[in-house]
């Protein structure tokens, strides 16, 4: 199979669908790739690493995607990439359709066949190729909420770890999952009161022996959420619906209510948001202020940290990318059900249920796409 691999142009991207030993692993199994010229200087990785790793160098993105079956990128494809995709041409990336049904038409009218890392999962229903992604954003979220925190950038002007006789901040998550348990670790590392609300009461007994006590664990009601909201310095975003549009957990009325110079860290923000008043922002332009709230809104943290994300995504990515080259996407994704999760496009059809219902499309099951029984 020939592989092709575009530079990001996502406004502050600098993550890269293959490393070098991600195409050493691929030419190895006899698959041709193609990378397009500087695609891995933001991983401080030239052309010339990418040759000696076995990969053909294109000049432009067009040529990348010309001769590839299949594209592996990181971000959604841009608006300028989406008439060099192509009728039956794999597209292996995140995608984020919930959100974003410009996007979900225009993969739908290319015709290619679109698999989303969002929504693989695996044996135990996680999500293998979300989670690499998640832990550093997690991680990135405290740290992004500290500095803006700060009084120069609207903030209340809030230590979050506090002083000798100065109580530390409080750090609110909504949800215990990848995102929420990794911003844990930061926010308890510095110092800070956590309080981790979440939905799931198995999760919150996890997350109790986790931390061994030291975050506050928080069934998720509307009244508790509300509660501990307004009484945050740091409000973090940490839920996921697989595939759909994140639930808004946080209304007008409650960020309106909020201490004043308090941040929200809204990761959820790729699936829409789960703060009302939250929508995407750039690592440009990071940040805008509702009723004296700061909002961090980037829709691609991780890729500030481009190196360390780019090798954790890798990790994580590389079997399923083989896979795809050495079967081809229909035995690949027929030969795993939770693989098979990740079909989100294909024939001009949403493929995903969740995806479905959140753009108001007709769901193809990618069972009929198979020729499997429905």
């Amino acid at each position: 199979m020939h592989i092709g691999v575009p530079k990001e142009i996502k406004v502050h991207e600098y993550r890269v669908g293959l490393t070098p030993i991600s195409v050493r692993e691929l030419v190895a199994h006899g698959h041709q790739v193609t990378i397009e010229t500087g695609a891995g200087l933001g991983i401080g990785m030239g052309d010339e690493d990418y040759k000696a790793a076995g990969a053909s160098i294109a000049p432009n993105a067009a040529a990348a995607f010309a001769k590839a079956d299949m594209i592996v990128k990181v971000k959604e494809p841009q608006p300028v990439e989406y008439a060099l995709l192509r009728p039956g041409q794999i597209l292996f990336t995140y995608l984020h359709l919930a959100p974003d049904p410009a996007q979900a038409a225009a993969l739908m009218k290319s015709g290619c066949v679109a698999i989303a890392y969002e929504t693989v999962t695996d044996l135990q229903g996680h999500l293998p190729l979300l989670k690499p992604m998640s832990e550093v954003a997690g991680r990135m979220s405290v740290h992004a909420g500290a500095h803006y925190l700060e009084k120069i950038h609207g903030g209340s002007g809030t230590l979050l770890s506090g002083v000798p006789g100065v109580a530390a901040g409080k750090i609110v998550i909504l949800g215990g999952g990848v995102v929420g348990s990794n911003a844990a670790v930061v926010a308890i590392g510095i110092g800070a009161e956590v309080v981790i609300i979440d939905k799931s009461l198995p999760r919150l007994a996890v997350l109790d022996q986790q931390f061994a006590g030291r975050v506050r664990t928080i069934y998720a009601t509307a009244g508790l959420i509300e509660e501990h909201v307004l009484n945050a310095d740091l409000v973090i975003g940490a839920v996921l619906t697989p595939g759909g549009a994140a639930p808004k957990l946080v209304t007008k009325a409650m960020v309106a209510r909020m201490k004043k110079g308090s941040v929200i860290v809204d990761v959820a923000i790729d699936q829409g948001g789960c703060v009302e008043t939250a929508h995407p922002t750039t690592h440009t332009d990071p940040i805008y202020i509702v009723d004296d709230i700061v909002h961090y809104c980037v829709a691609n943290m991780p890729g500030a940290v481009a190196r360390t994300s780019t090798f954790a995504l890798n990790n994580a990515t590389l079997p399923y990318a083989v896979a795809l080259a050495d079967k081809g996407w229909k035995k690949a994704l027929a030969d795993d059900a939770g693989f098979r999760a990740g079909l989100n496009v294909v024939e001009g059809r949403i493929t995903h249920a969740l995806v479905a219902e959140a753009l108001g499309q007709s769901f193809l099951s990618p069972d009929n796409v198979l020729g499997r029984a429905a």
